[in-house]
């Protein structure tokens, strides 16, 4: 499919891809400020297209716009960065047919580089924003490529280590798999694996099946930006399965250095997930478009199997322990893909199976039995 079919009409699977970027953007702010109101926050977005599909469904420049115009906060601070070298003029005209200038205190910049090409955008990627220890420009960064051209990890990593600065990237992995064992294709996949590309060509031979190739890819791509930045980083990812058969066809990864944006992403992919996933190591969040064209009754449900999976680590992790809701969420969520949702069904679950007990310590009523607060007191038995 060429970029121009690209747009034509948006699929489904685009839909929730742009909504969930859309979605987050948001919510990310808040906590930003939260910490540090800074000078700006900026939404950059490499691979941006038109904005509107030619059947008129907005993609992620313009929801991201719309979630901005509905707050005070962001239409005076959020500062968009948005660039494509086909669609700029399409989407500068797109963008300011609905908000044009004078909408946002920032002025939205349209640029036409062609990325992987242009330096300019990776001296403005690594530009410094940080003043008297903190930064004022913390920043999402959106980088949807058609392909994998383009998606440089040095530069990426450094601009992940600056405070509050996080990525989303999308990974074409029907792409990846096979241009690592191209030689035509050695200098686009050593920008993406520049530690580990001589060692993942061998080792990506060994893996048998799709799915074994799949994860490692990802799991080597969070390996590489953990060995460049030398600290802690929270990678999330979320699955499209393919539209006809039962293979994945791409991902969308989340990297921050901030716990907060881990426990952010997860609650959004949740919202966004549509296939029962058991977080085992290898199943992550997904979505599948064939559950909603071709909706088939399943015999056992996995959203259950998944809780009771975490009922059962919680058992034997915290027993015998007395411990906040909001302490064991804190502590327990930075290992594992739960989201505040399962924390939430799994502890109220285990109340009721007087596994557990609870009490509130805020002297108000309230109707359930746990809430994820330092008020709610759990005794693991």
């Amino acid at each position: 499919m060429s970029t121009t079919d690209f747009f034509e009409k948006q699929t489904l699977s685009s839909k929730v891809k742009a909504s969930i970027v859309s979605e987050y953007f948001p919510k990310y702010c808040k906590i930003i400020v939260k910490k540090h109101m800074p000078e700006r926050i900026g939404y950059f977005d490499l691979f941006s297209g038109p904005g509107i599909y030619n059947d008129g469904n907005y993609s992620t420049p313009l929801l991201i716009a719309k979630h901005c115009n509905e707050e005070e906060m962001l239409r005076q601070k959020v500062w968009m960065v948005f660039n494509d070298n086909t669609y700029s003029q399409n989407l500068k005209e797109n963008f300011l047919k609905i908000y044009p200038d004078g909408t946002f205190n920032i002025k939205p910049h349209f640029g036409k580089s062609t990325v992987g090409e242009s330096e300019e955008i990776n001296k403005f990627l690594l530009r410094n924003t940080m003043k008297n220890g903190k930064n004022e420009c913390p920043t999402v960064l959106f980088i949807d490529p058609f392909g994998y051209k383009g998606i440089e990890t040095d530069v990426l990593s450094k601009f992940l280590s600056y405070w509050g600065n996080e990525l989303f990237i999308f990974i074409n992995s029907k792409r990846i798999n096979p241009a690592l064992e191209n030689d035509k294709f050695e200098q686009p996949m050593r920008a993406l694996f520049p530690l580990s590309y001589d060692n993942a060509k061998i080792e990506i031979r060994g893996k048998r099946t799709v799915r074994e190739r799949l994860q490692y890819i990802i799991d080597n791509l969070r390996n590489e930006y953990q060995k460049q930045l030398g600290g802690k980083i929270y990678y999330t990812a979320f699955k499209f399965q393919e539209e006809d058969i039962d293979t994945t066809s791409h991902f969308i990864l989340h990297l921050t250095k901030n716990q907060r944006g881990f426990d952010l992403i997860k609650q959004i992919y949740n919202d966004f997930a549509n296939v029962g996933t058991i977080f085992d190591g290898v199943n992550t969040y997904t979505f599948d478009v064939k559950k909603i064209t071709n909706p088939v009754n399943e015999l056992f449900d996995t959203n259950d199997a998944n809780i009771d999976q975490l009922k059962d680590n919680l058992l034997i992790k915290y027993k015998g322990r007395k411990i906040s809701a909001y302490n064991l969420f804190e502590e327990h969520q930075q290992q594992c893909l739960y989201s505040r949702a399962h924390y939430t069904k799994a502890l109220r679950q285990l109340v009721g199976e007087e596994k557990i007990n609870s009490e509130f310590t805020d002297n108000k009523n309230h109707n359930v039995s746990v809430l994820l607060i330092k008020e709610c007191i759990l005794n693991f038995k």
